[in-house]
């Protein structure tokens, strides 16, 4: 049996990449790129061709009603460099970007479909859902999912859920939270259910929002940068005050969605500012035991969510030892033998 070509696994790499390496895995990756030049190369070469292929998003009647152009034109020749790993303290580090390839392949059910059994998130998850929409689960979130001709509904059962829509005005996208109903056509949101109310927080579009009680009071539509709490432990009665949306900073839209992995970017940095931005997002801590670890600077990409792995490296390239405890870990410049 032949073995893989340096552009089949690079095709393998990114779609790994894709669904998040786990820290031994990004340990591979690390060991593949630096192995052979060529594998650089067919990195870049699979890289291009997937953002070539994200051009036929705009065939979507909802996005133009002409296809790109570009699509048209003839192969062009990518431009290739090779990979360069900046290590100033021989810290490299894989940039693990979520890419996200959707081709509408949407089939409309005669009968409702029903997802699995809910099963509660052990950590960050992110599902594509038949429609093409994407559902992203902070830890502790559980949903179940309905699909009709009519409507898309996704009951959130506990937790917190993120949403981006894929736009179909025929069948509204609809979350239930306790009997609060967040309605959508093509947008994004976010959805908290606590035990007292429930939040919706809008990061694109707009969505209407519903009380569980009917109210005399027009449902609220909550735009782009707002938000809105409904109370659930007092029920809203038929001549309740209109619930108000609230605008929300910048600042406090990264904090209320500081769970969602994403890429953290450091050029020259010191070590003391990655380890705070890693703390922002994790549950697991890092802690500077080694005051003179604060300045090391570190060039890197890496997932928020992957806190784990960056210590890995630091063990492995710039010495640098850590102690395990708990949800925390120390760390240390590693005594030379």
């Amino acid at each position: 049996m032949s073995q893989p070509t340096p552009d089949e696994q690079a095709a393998d790499w990114l779609i790994r990449r894709d669904r998040g390496l786990t820290p031994a895995e990004q340990d591979e990756y690390l060991q593949w790129l630096a192995s052979d030049p060529r594998h650089g190369d067919a990195l870049a070469r699979q890289q291009a061709t997937w953002r070539d292929l994200d051009l036929l998003a705009d065939w979507r009647p909802e996005h133009a009603a002409e296809p790109n152009p570009a699509l048209l034109a003839p192969p062009r020749q990518a431009a290739l460099r090779p990979f360069r790993w900046v290590v100033p303290v021989a810290i490299a580090a894989a940039a693990c970007v979520a890419l996200v390839f959707v081709l509408d392949r949407e089939t409309l059910p005669s009968s409702p479909k029903v997802s699995a059994t809910p099963a509660v998130a052990n950590g960050y998850e992110k599902r594509l859902l038949d429609d093409g929409s994407v559902l992203e689960l902070n830890r502790g979130a559980s949903v179940s999912i309905v699909y009709t001709v009519a409507e898309r509904r996704v009951r959130l059962l506990s937790g917190e859920a993120h949403f981006t829509v894929a736009k179909n005005p025929a069948r509204p996208f609809i979350v239930s939270a306790a009997g609060v109903e967040t309605r959508a056509v093509g947008t994004a949101f976010n959805v908290r259910l606590g035990s007292a109310s429930v939040e919706v927080l809008v990061t694109e579009g707009r969505v209407q929002v519903a009380p569980a009680t009917p109210t005399t009071a027009p449902n609220p539509t909550v735009g782009v940068g707002e938000k809105i709490v409904v109370p659930l432990t007092v029920p809203l009665a038929p001549a309740a005050p209109t619930l108000t949306p609230i605008t929300v900073s910048s600042d406090e839209m990264a904090r209320a969605l500081a769970w969602q992995p994403r890429l953290l970017e450091f050029t020259a940095a010191p070590l003391a500012e990655v380890v705070a931005e890693f703390n922002r997002h994790n549950t697991l801590q890092l802690s500077l035991a080694d005051p003179a670890l604060a300045s090391l600077p570190v060039t890197a990409s890496f997932r928020s969510d992957n806190a784990a792995g960056f210590v890995r490296l630091l063990e492995a390239t710039a010495g640098v030892s850590a102690e395990y405890r708990g949800e925390t870990i120390s760390l240390r410049r590693a005594i030379s033998p």
